[in-house]
């Protein structure tokens, strides 16, 4: 199967062009591509692959400025590292959305059917993909909106608008509000981030999960990393990694 790579992180796509080679060393990776202009380049130059491997948030924009420009008719397999979208129906249509990091299995697996897949014409593969957009344009999960914290022999809900950020420290993990409240809370940051609306909070790095509103200052750092500075509490030089920072700033830029 000869397959297009599209991903802007180079460390996600080194592993994911690994893993196609362990799933089957016959598969032939054209080429990979980081934005939206050089797949559109590309695609206008070159026959369609067979199967394209493509993440949603792009080093220019987001993926589907490639699908509306040039028509693609090939399966497409999508990766993010967003999973709080609405896929399951446009699942069942051979059409895969695998969650990073992407493991073997998951990806053997969408192959497969993609391999498998059979459209009937054009205008159904392009019926698909706009249910696909239309989905994950909407988010059916209802997201947390209190948290309940202990103090001492007291218990307080917390409403999520009044939080600014999430953070761990000696194996435990905080809330801080608006007003630079400290209040612990009993889940881990694991579990906090499969709670909140990915439009209002980003995981920055392994112990803080930030609101948006919460970032007061944004510094590039050496080798492609960015310091940032959250508020309330000046809490500084907390690290964004190269991998995170074009997903991070396109997050903040929406």
């Amino acid at each position: 199967m000869r397959i297009l790579i599209i991903e802007d992180e180079k460390l996600a796509a080194e592993k994911i062009s690994g893993l196609v080679s362990e799933i089957d060393s016959n598969h032939e990776i054209l080429a990979i591509l980081d934005s939206v202009d050089s797949s559109i380049d590309w695609l206008k130059s070159n026959p369609l692959p067979d199967l394209i491997l493509s993440d949603i948030h792009l080093i220019d924009g987001l993926c589907f400025n490639i699908y509306s420009e040039v028509p693609v008719k090939c399966p497409i397999i999508f990766t993010t590292a967003y999973e709080k979208y609405a896929i399951q129906a446009f699942e069942v249509n051979s059409v895969d959305y695998l969650l990073k990091p992407i493991q073997k299995e998951k990806l053997e697996q969408a192959i497969l059917k993609c391999n498998e897949l059979k459209l009937n014409s054009g205008e159904s593969k392009q019926q698909l993909f706009e249910e696909f957009k239309t989905l994950l344009s909407q988010s059916h999960k209802e997201y947390k909106s209190r948290f309940l914290c202990k103090l001492g022999t007291k218990i307080k809900s917390v409403s999520v608008d009044d939080i600014k950020y999430f953070y761990s420290e000696s194996k435990m993990t905080f809330l801080v509000t608006g007003d630079n409240n400290r209040l612990p809370v009993n889940n881990t940051l694991d579990e906090i981030d499969q709670m909140m609306d990915p439009n209002e909070f980003f995981r920055v790095n392994r112990k803080y999960i930030a609101r948006y509103d919460s970032i007061s200052e944004i510094h590039p750092y050496f080798k492609g990393r960015l310091k940032i500075e959250l508020m309330p509490g000046q809490v500084k030089d907390i690290v964004v990694s190269s991998e995170k920072a074009s997903i991070f700033k396109a997050w903040l830029d929406k």
